[in-house]
């Protein structure tokens, strides 16, 4: 019977697989610390392999570099033995919710995330730490002091000797900030889905360091936008040498190909003109086809053959004439319109015709001829300067009155790049959740367009400061207010929810006008998971390491203090990339505990002395994955016989141990 591993994937592994995959002949073996034969790649070789001419050693090159990248770059590709830890007593609505909190360190939360959400999440927002030079809380701390920083910068030498003049120490902080955001930034990439967008907000200090560590990670390609939003408050004094009234929000996406920014601004004009001329009168070949339209079929051809945006009336019949071939097919040549006794050109150019084609439709004339119009409603492509102020004030006020966190974002502003960014159905991250604005958006978004988005908040439990209002008010962590704003933000949002039906209620029995929006099946809730050691002993991960006087108590290799059947079947939920929100049902099936999620897609019993008769009849439900203690059946045989068990009874079954 095959063992789950129980931790996150080795990256470097895999990335070692796929070279393999490739180049063959540049991996070889090497030997770990502590001996062993391990994959590795010759770098050397691989140069060679992508270079067109001889490699002798580092050339230039475009690239982004500081003191600590490449630990970064081990620190997000290394492997951790955690788990996730079900919080009931905090959650809500824990057995049917399909938000989840997540109370760890974020890099951890994102590595466990890896197989469960791969390319499934549609939208990520997150609102880092801006670097205002303080060291950062988070356990993979990468501030340097400031001699070890010039020795690893090369500004001095191993012996602490100057090779550059006048140093500047303050570039510590930039360096400490890029590999604190680095790993996090290259590991949330593989969730996002093709379509999906990553929002980052920043400040004026690292923009240009965040875009170029995006360009390297999502590509430049990929780079939509940077939205400045409007702060507002007036600075004054002698030392103000220019305002800083905006912040900034970049834009990624994983696929610019694939991806699409909703428009939500309507324009006055339902139905656009697409034969209209623009005002600017300047001649572009790529926007003088001609569209051939089939009234049957109800097809539009483009055709860029004819370059000719400004001929001439007499060379018209022309243009038609070489296109016989469509013309007796029943298509219909369409043009711009005429100026100046000249044809003029489109407002869309060839490729954002095609892009755009299904939106376009063709409206018949009186005398004939026909017209295209914009099919949608009609929406501009939204702007990259927002004002939306900030969530002060709405904060204090789902506290009644309590300032519980210095600068949090709006949930209009929140909201504003849900439209942009997600669909109805998304999955949206949120990995520096702060106070749980995002969150708070969601619902809220939720509530008012009838979607069901779901949210995953991360969020380390950091010390509230014993000064603080948020401390004196009772909340030890951020985390703590974070889940504390949820569940307000979920009970105002229902409670509204309660009125709208009932005012819809008296409408509809006073035979009224207008109903008010509401959501039928508004999800409020979330389940907390909290992150921690693995519930597997050390044995579990290194059994060679064992002496011969352990081996009387490393018979079990699940941690004493784990016994919770709830605690194990969440590390296995992640183990086997298994929705983590998924509904879970607890059945007494022969005496013993089985947990089955989502109905037979997984089926879990973490009991001991369990016997043939209770495999068979576990084997009859037909789960489609099954999972036991290692440990856990009554003899050696019972273990042997289970894998023949379920290939009788259930041969679909895939039977694993822990």
């Amino acid at each position: 019977m095959e063992k789950l591993k129980m931790h996150t994937p080795d990256l470097t592994q895999d990335h070692i697989a796929r070279i393999r995959e490739l180049f063959p002949n540049c991996v070889t073996e090497a030997r770990d610390e502590s001996g062993k034969l391990k994959l590795a790649v010759d770098f050397d070789q691989l140069k060679q392999e992508l270079s067109d001419s001889i490699v002798e050693g580092s050339q230039e090159r475009y690239h982004l570099n500081w003191p600590g990248k490449r630990e970064a770059l081990l620190t997000a590709n290394a492997p951790i033995a955690k788990t996730l830890r079900p919080a009931r007593d905090e959650s809500v609505n824990f057995d049917t919710t399909k938000n989840l909190f997540i109370e760890g360190d974020n890099l951890e939360a994102l590595k466990l995330l890896q197989e469960t959400y791969l390319g499934k999440i549609k939208m990520i927002y997150i609102d880092p730490p801006y670097n205002t030079g303080n060291d950062f809380i988070y356990e993979d701390d990468f501030s340097d002091d400031v001699e070890s920083y010039l020795i690893k910068s090369n500004q001095k030498s191993d012996e602490g000797l100057p090779l550059v003049a006048n140093p500047e120490s303050n570039g510590r902080f930039h360096s400490d900030w890029l590999s604190f955001l680095y790993p996090r930034l290259k590991l949330c990439k593989n969730l996002l889905s093709e379509d999906g967008l990553i929002f980052i907000s920043i400040d004026q200090g690292e923009t240009h360091n965040l875009r170029s560590i995006c360009n390297e990670i999502f590509g430049s390609e990929n780079f939509i936008s940077q939205i400045a939003l409007i702060t507002g408050a007036n600075q004054s004094g002698d030392g103000v040498r220019i305002q800083s009234n905006a912040e900034y929000c970049l834009v990624y996406s994983k696929d610019k190909l694939k991806v699409v920014v909703n428009r939500v601004d309507e324009v006055e004009d339902s139905l656009r003109n697409l034969n209209d001329a623009p005002t600017p009168l300047e001649t572009r070949t790529d926007m003088g086809y001609t569209i051939y339209f089939n009234p049957k079929s109800k097809d539009l051809i483009p055709l860029a053959d004819y370059d000719k945006s400004r001929i001439h009336l007499n060379e018209v019949e022309q243009v038609y004439e070489d296109n016989k071939e469509l013309l007796h097919k029943g298509y219909i040549p369409i043009r711009p319109g005429f100026r100046n006794k000249k044809l003029h050109r489109w407002r869309w150019g060839l490729d954002m015709f095609l892009a755009r084609k299904s939106e376009v439709v063709a409206v018949p004339n009186k005398d004939g001829t026909y017209t295209l119009k914009f099919q949608q409603s009609g929406y501009n492509a939204p702007k990259n300067v927002m004002n939306f102020g900030g969530g002060a004030a709405e904060l204090k006020e789902i506290f009644d009155g309590d300032k519980l966190f210095e600068f949090p974002k709006s949930t209009a502003y929140i909201r504003r790049l849900l439209m942009l960014g997600s669909n109805r159905d998304s999955t949206i991250l949120d990995f520096f959740s702060g106070s749980a604005t995002t969150a708070h958006a969601v619902l809220a978004q939720n509530s008012e367009d009838g979607g069901n988005r779901k949210f995953i908040m991360v969020q380390l439990p950091e010390e509230c400061d014993p000064k603080s209002e948020a401390f004196k008010a009772g909340y030890k962590t951020i985390a703590e207010i974070s889940k504390e704003r949820i569940r307000r933000a979920g009970r105002k949002i229902a409670e509204q929810q309660y009125v709208n039906c009932i005012s819809n209620t008296l409408v509809d029995r006073l035979g009224g006008g207008d109903k008010v929006p509401e959501h039928p099946t508004l999800d409020i809730g979330f389940r907390v998971l909290k992150i921690d050691t693995s519930n597997m002993a050390d044995i579990y991960y290194v059994p060679d390491a064992v002496k011969q006087s352990d081996l009387l108590k490393s018979v079990d290799n699940i941690k004493p203090d784990r016994a919770n059947a709830e605690d194990l079947l969440f590390q296995v939920l992640l183990d086997w990339g298994v929705d983590l929100t998924l509904p879970i049902a607890r059945e007494k099936l022969a005496g013993k505990q089985v947990y089955f999620v989502d109905g037979n897609a997984l089926a879990a019993c973490f009991d001991t002395d369990i016997s043939e008769d209770f495999v068979k009849e576990l084997a009859s439900r037909k789960p489609l994955r099954v999972v036991f203690r290692d440990n856990g059946f009554t003899s050696d045989a019972v273990k042997i016989n289970v894998d023949q068990i379920f290939k009788q009874l259930s041969s679909a079954t895939e039977v694993k141990s822990i």
